[in-house]
């Protein structure tokens, strides 16, 4: 005997400033647009550190690791399984990213649009330093490669 359920759709979930969310698309929109924030980094209730940053970068990829150093934070969506949206007493919001018994809780330094603006740009000026010094080793390697080569040919 075979049982059939009603097809019925489910509606996406509507969160307003409270919820848990898992989705990693979800985690990396909300992480996105972050700028500076204050970060508290614990583990089974225990604080283990605690500072100011920048939000350089959001990424999912099960490979790299969440990095947060020299007042910079790169965060992989894959580090933690959950993000909890909470709201403080004075009901601005902070996030709280789980994994196990460890948390890194988000609280946003930045909140106006400019803020965030300038932060995105000083993102694409790192990104753009970085690709320009990979496209610079990439063609100083090339051209080391071909004096070797004008060198070997010109021995014969």
């Amino acid at each position: 005997m075979s049982h059939h359920l009603p097809d019925t759709k489910i509606p996406a979930p509507c969160i307003v400033n409270t919820g848990i969310i898992v989705n990693k698309l979800d985690i990396r929109r909300l992480l996105n647009d972050l700028g500076r924030v204050h970060y508290i980094y614990t583990q089974d209730n225990k604080l283990l550190s605690e500072g100011d940053g920048d939000v350089m970068e959001v990424f999912t990829n099960p490979s790299r690791s969440t990095l947060v150093a020299n007042n910079a934070l790169y965060l992989n969506v894959a580090s933690f399984d959950y993000l909890e949206l909470k709201q403080s007493p004075q009901q601005e919001t902070y996030f709280d990213l789980m994994q196990e018994q460890m948390c890194l809780r988000l609280i946003p330094l930045s909140t106006t649009l400019q803020e965030r603006r300038d932060s995105e740009l000083r993102r694409n000026r790192q990104f753009n330093c970085t690709a320009i010094e990979a496209m610079m080793d990439q063609i100083l390697a090339a051209r080391w490669d071909a004096e070797i080569d004008d060198d070997c040919c010109d021995s014969f």
